[in-house]
């Protein structure tokens, strides 16, 4: 098993644009092949219900998803964790900006 390098301020490329992790499921995945949620959930073992949310980016990619996901479209499951990190933490930084205490 191979490490992965994070130091306390590994980063992300922010040059990149955010997109949530079901839009490129939808984009990068189910589109190219020819896939659609229900073909999805029947290779995944994932429900086509959760896959429609996912897409819909009304509900987040778990872990156990993210494994499924990566046995399915030969990626890792780590790869998928992170799209949803950067996507969440990136769409809470407005909210935690807006309650920033102000310092003197």
């Amino acid at each position: 098993m191979e490490l992965i390098q994070l130091t306390p301020h590994s980063e992300i490329d922010p040059s990149q644009p955010l997109r949530a992790p079901g839009d490129i499921l939808l984009h990068a995945y189910l589109i190219p092949n020819a896939l659609n949620p229900a073909q999805l959930a029947r290779r995944s073992g994932i429900p086509a219900d959760h896959i429609k949310a996912f897409i819909a980016d009304t509900h987040p990619i778990t872990p156990k998803i993210a494994l499924r996901l990566s046995l399915t479209f030969d990626t890792t499951a780590f790869y998928w964790l992170a799209l949803q990190a950067r996507y969440d933490l990136e769409r809470a930084k407005p909210v935690v900006r807006a309650y920033r205490p102000l310092v003197d």
